[in-house]
């Protein structure tokens, strides 16, 4: 039924919050002392697949939103490093699934991320990066997830493709843009309306086999 499948990155191919967490920290307390935050790996999850400055300003309450959109930059630019150096949880089954689904489907991602995030991830893993056939990002394009799924779509000619994300923000991009939405409920969200649903990433492989 389909030909491709787009890809969140947060709770869907992997959980990197307790990474990030160690990273923005860090950032917070070499440079930031003042503002005394402790960011935490649940918080994160509470927040990711929101676009980064909706992030910021939930994240870094109190003080003003363009300083907040500062700090974020800051700790987003050093999470990258540090990801890319250290790797993040992968969920169980990711390679097997993404080989086996690649030999028939494009495969791609698109994530709510700035620019690096995706590349720190195939940095930390060169050898999942050729099942992927393209991937985008806001901090590449300046645009919402919904039409950077477009996009995907438009650029790789899919005709057919279908989005596998674990928020409802994700949920809301695909319908906005006219792709089907699997549900990976072992991710981050709640979501109740659906194309289809999976626990994990190899039952994708029985779905859509």
């Amino acid at each position: 039924m389909f030909d491709s499948i787009i890809f969140d990155m947060d709770g869907t191919l992997w959980d990197s919050t307790p990474e990030v967490a160690i990273a923005f920290n860090k950032v917070l307390r070499e440079k930031y002392p003042d503002l005394n935050y402790d960011v935490t790996p649940q918080r994160l999850k509470e927040l990711f697949g929101l676009p980064l400055d909706v992030i910021a300003v939930k994240l870094y309450t109190g003080i003003d939103e363009e300083y907040a959109k500062q700090v974020m930059k800051e700790c987003c630019e050093y999470e990258c490093e540090y990801i890319a150096a250290n790797g993040a949880r992968l969920y169980d089954g990711l390679e097997d699934t993404l080989k086996t689904l690649s030999a028939k489907y494009k495969l791609a991602i698109v994530s709510n991320c700035q620019d690096g995030y995706i590349e720190a991830f195939f940095k930390a893993y060169p050898h999942l990066e050729k099942y992927f056939t393209d991937y985008e990002h806001p901090g590449r394009t300046g645009k919402f997830k919904a039409d950077n799924i477009r996009l995907v779509v438009e650029r790789n000619r899919l005709q057919r493709p279908v989005y596998v994300g674990d928020t409802l923000s994700d949920a809301k991009a695909a319908a906005e843009a006219g792709v089907p939405f699997i549900f990976a409920r072992y991710g981050f969200g709640d979501v109740k309306e659906y194309y289809d649903v999976i626990d994990s990433l190899p039952e994708l492989v029985t779905k859509l086999s």
